[in-house]
């Protein structure tokens, strides 16, 4: 125990496993002062009071395969003396089958004898003075305010991982938040909004993926709401919230390539795994598991995440999602919907102006100016009769604005489009395409380079060597602490190939696997995509601006470009509307 908030993690884990429905947590001065626990769940009886109260003493494992197997949030029996022996501390109890309830008192390491008590079914738990027994501890508490600030986040991860049950905080005799069970859909909609905000649900998009038997399900939002925080991140394994790198690494990893840079995604998600398969005892305070098959794990997480968010980039377009403030979060202010983003205008408005017909130095590798009809010059398809048949997501485009954005007009209303982050994403993916489909090509270096490493390395390096390989890293062992590396990828030749010996090395000893290769190439194919797209005060024609638009709708990740700007907005007739007063 460091702080109220992991006392009140302790007992409210109690709660859950005793089947609560409703808990109440009542803090006075931030928790230092006095924290109480009151829920409706089980319930103990006389005799199981005191025991309860000795250290490894559980009810929640009874055989070795529960230990192998934990289904519980606490299992060890030591939340509630450790909490005993820092605290002045009331245990209070009724079982169902009994008329009252029973209290016990612990002072100084003694428990008293249960007495009767006037409580309802459930258990109650008040914890007085928190480290009064042990100053030199709590004088490192902080404000009350901080405090509590802990325990409120504590309690809204505790309020995601089980909507079935209901939450009360209350503060120095002030609720500041009441949350009840949301059993349905709707309720549970509404904790989220209250959780997480009305923005995040706004731009949110839904998973839902199995593979075996392991499922991921929950929320993430799109890359245009963004946080410069990793404040609005929660993960539960199991219904736990958990922190563990193979996860975090999972969830960068998709977001490579449509995050902006310096900023962090939103997401509540729920992984469940069969209980053996992962291990939950690693950590004191089980903030941390182990996962049996870490890159199995990580696999699932980042192809489930990476295929929604390609899904919603591509053809997922809402009618207003995002617009309900009226100006569109993706417009370019700071402080819309929590973005930040600079305008598309003020990065592309000293590009030069480039001449009309120069071909681009990379449409060769895109196939522009094939029998396909490719307009030579930007790599488009030639779409002359964009006015047939059913309008598209992206609509039809009616004009050009200062060389930089593209007018279209579908089916809600009007769509922005910048057309150099556009077509940057197209040529990106594109060129992705074509290297992934050839394979990493190595290139040889003409001095094989010396690379010192730990034993644990070079042993990992001679196991996997077929799969280095297969990175495009040609490696041999040279000594029980050293590596010879005598081939990198062609397209990272030039970078630091020791260091990405040792990336890729820690990557595959801490989640299985490594994807720092790929990462690089897609820094120097994105940089590639950068200087092949059309520039800002380029005029282009009908023809070829609805060709990019259609271009778009067939490209995962078509909502932003490699640097995880916005393509296109969306400004449906309802905002346009309420613009220009229209229906006041």
């Amino acid at each position: 125990m460091d702080r109220p908030s992991s006392v009140v993690k302790e007992l409210v884990e109690n709660s859950l496993d005793a089947g609560a429905r409703r808990i109440s947590v009542q803090l006075e001065q931030g928790g230092k002062r006095a924290i109480r626990v009151v829920d409706d769940g089980l319930g103990m009886e006389r005799d199981e009071l005191a025991v309860a109260l000795q250290r490894h003493a559980t009810s929640k494992i009874a055989s070795l395969d529960d230990l192998e197997r934990v289904a519980t949030m606490g299992f060890r029996g030591e939340a509630l003396p450790s909490i005993a022996s820092v605290a002045r501390l009331d245990l209070s109890s009724r079982h169902g089958s009994d008329q009252h309830g029973w209290l016990v008192r612990v002072r100084r390491g003694d428990i008293s004898e249960p007495e009767p008590d006037a409580l309802q079914a459930g258990t109650r738990v008040s914890v007085e003075d928190l480290f009064y027994n042990v100053p030199a501890r709590r004088k490192f508490l902080r404000a009350d305010r901080t405090e509590f600030s802990h325990v409120d986040l504590l309690l809204r991860r505790f309020a995601l991982a089980r909507f079935d049950v209901g939450f009360e905080l209350e503060h120095n005799g002030r609720t500041t938040s009441a949350l009840p069970p949301a059993l349905e859909e709707a309720g549970q909609v509404s904790r989220l909004q209250r959780v997480m905000g009305k923005e995040f649900l706004e731009h949110v998009i839904k998973i839902d993926q199995e593979r075996g038997a392991i499922a991921l399900t929950g929320w993430v939002a799109e890359p245009r709401y963004n946080r410069a925080q990793a404040d609005r991140q929660f993960f539960f394994v199991n219904g736990r919230a958990v922190r563990d790198r193979v996860i975090a690494h999972a969830v960068r990893s998709a977001f490579q390539d449509v995050l902006y840079h310096g900023r962090h995604p939103a997401f509540v998600l729920y992984l469940d795994v069969p209980p053996e398969a992962v291990d939950v005892n690693v950590h004191p305070q089980k903030h941390e598991v182990r996962f049996r098959d870490a890159r199995m794990v990580h696999d699932f997480l980042f192809s489930s995440l990476r295929r929604a968010l390609a899904e919603a980039g591509a053809g997922a377009m809402r009618p207003g999602s995002g617009l309900e403030q009226g100006i569109p979060a993706a417009a370019g202010s700071p402080g819309a919907g929590g973005t930040g983003w600079p305008s598309a205008g003020a990065q592309q408005s000293g590009m030069p102006l480039p001449v009309r017909d120069q071909v681009s130095a990379y449409a060769t590798v895109l196939g522009a100016g094939t029998s396909q009809g490719r307009s030579e010059a930007a790599g488009f398809q030639s779409d002359d009769a964009a006015n047939e048949g059913e309008i598209p997501l992206l609509g039809y485009a009616m004009a050009q604005l200062h060389g930089v954005y593209i007018l279209s007009q579908n089916t809600h209303g009007l769509v922005l489009t910048d057309m150099h982050a556009a077509h940057e994403r197209i040529t990106y993916e594109r060129l992705k395409s074509r290297y992934s489909g050839e394979g990493i090509r190595g290139q040889r270096l003409l001095v094989p380079l010396d690379v010192q490493v730990s034993e644990t390395e070079a042993d990992l390096a001679e196991d996997r060597h077929e799969e280095l390989r297969s990175l495009g890293l040609v490696v041999d062992r040279s000594g029980p602490e050293s590596l010879v590396l005598r081939e990198v990828p062609a397209l990272l030749a030039h970078t630091d190939a020791a260091q990405l010996l040792l990336d890729v090395l820690s990557d595959m000893g801490a989640t299985g696997g490594s994807e720092r290769v790929q990462t690089g190439s897609n820094e120097i194919l994105s940089t590639m995509a950068c200087h092949g797209s059309v520039r800002a005060n380029r005029i282009l024609n009908l023809s070829e601006m609805n060709a990019l638009l259609r271009d778009m709708e067939e490209t995962e990740r078509a909502g932003h470009c490699n640097h995880g700007r916005p393509t296109w907005i969306q400004l449906d007739m309802a905002t346009l509307d309420r613009l220009f007063l229209r229906g006041r």
